[in-house]
């Protein structure tokens, strides 16, 4: 090779000279970029040296791939905002008037058609097991036990669809239909229901008085046919009763109620349309309209007051133990169910009882700083 030949295009290059590509030889400074042992203008810093110029550097929206990170989800259930109170816990950012319009169609449908089927296989059930069913009515089943649990039953289980109405329809936490705190708080609803018992007592005791001052047989309050009749439906009454008291707060007092105070700011609508609702479900005539519809307007408003539906629940099962009990007891279980007409007398046991329970609620709850909205 003669020295005025061009360099070769590959290898190395002739000594003192600086290659085109590559890296720099040793002592030579690079002709491109920065000056070797300093950071770059642009882009990460060097390992061990701090930034040049701004924020760190971080990596771009690419940086982790092709598609980049799944984006989360926004969560389904959307609560209402803090210190709402009970009746506006619908009020959440996903509120339109649609969810309350097709939710109460839905509860009403499954209301209805929970009762049918519920009916539809008990008389399957009572065909099977040789029971009668007359389906008048006075009496649907020849047994009257048989018959209080299939008309308990019927009520009882519409109350997962309530929880599936406002979970899907509404969008918000079933809880929140129980209470502020979204969910049932036990304890507080076990000392209603001892509030209900002493309440319970006072307004039995009120309407003997009543019977003995206006000259009624007071034989008719309290009968005895033995332990045979009576244990069996002691406990279908133990064992369904609670559910079938809880359904109906939870559709009259619950939903109800909400669904008209996610848009009315006064709880009254709601109350009084709820325990019209509710007088109308009974087949009680004369006062007995008026017991059942003050009744509901007092557990409405208590479910106001107090931030959950724990005290009208525990008064509807205390009351409701008590009136088919004493009927058991009497083995007068077709009466209690067939309803119809009750004496004015009985007016004077359900103001003193509702009047101690009110007061009783309302005193403990101020006691124990009871939450009245959510948190």
């Amino acid at each position: 090779m003669h020295d005025n030949q061009p360099p070769v295009p590959y290898g190395p290059p002739p000594p003192g000279q600086q290659p085109p590509y590559g890296p720099p030889s040793p002592g030579q400074q690079p002709p491109y970029g920065p000056p070797q042992g300093q950071p770059p203008e642009y882009g990460p810093p060097l390992q061990g040296q701090p930034p040049q110029y701004g924020m760190p550097y971080q990596p771009g929206p690419y940086a982790q791939g092709q598609y980049g990170a799944p984006v989360p989800r926004p969560p389904w259930f959307v609560p209402a905002p803090r210190g709402t109170r009970y009746d506006h816990l619908a009020r959440n950012p996903l509120n339109a008037w649609w969810r309350q319009v097709v939710g109460t169609l839905l509860v009403a449908l499954a209301f209805f058609g929970t009762a049918v089927f519920v009916v539809l296989a008990g008389v399957i059930v009572a065909t099977l097991a040789g029971i009668p069913t007359p389906m008048t009515q006075e009496r649907m089943f020849g047994d009257p036990v048989f018959g209080l649990a299939v008309t308990l039953l019927s009520i009882a289980a519409v109350l997962p669809l309530v929880y599936g109405t406002v979970a899907v329809i509404q969008r918000r936490p079933p809880g929140t239909l129980s209470s502020v705190l979204g969910r049932l708080r036990w304890r507080w609803m076990t000392e209603c229901a001892a509030i209900g018992v002493v309440a319970l007592v006072l307004g039995q005791a009120a309407l003997w008085v009543a019977y003995v001052v206006t000259g009624e047989d007071t034989s008719e309050l309290l009968g005895w046919r033995g332990w045979g009749g009576f244990l069996p439906a002691l406990v279908v009454i133990v064992l369904l009763v609670p559910f079938q008291a809880a359904a109906e707060e939870y559709i009259f007092r619950g939903w109800l109620l909400q669904a008209f105070g996610a848009y009315i700011r006064s709880p009254w609508p709601g109350i009084v349309v709820g325990s019209a609702g509710f007088a109308a479900l009974h087949a009680y005539t004369d006062w007995g309209i008026l017991d059942v519809f003050s009744f509901g307007v007092l557990m409405g408003w208590l479910a106001v007051r107090t931030g959950g539906l724990e005290a009208p629940i525990a008064m509807h099962v205390v009351n409701n133990t008590l009136v088919f009990a004493l009927s058991a007891a009497a083995a007068d279980l077709d009466d209690a169910l067939k309803q119809g007409a009750v004496p004015w007398q009985s007016l004077v046991g359900t103001v003193v009882q509702l009047s101690v329970f009110a007061f009783g609620v309302l005193w403990l709850a101020r006691k124990r700083a009871i939450n009245t909205v959510s948190g």
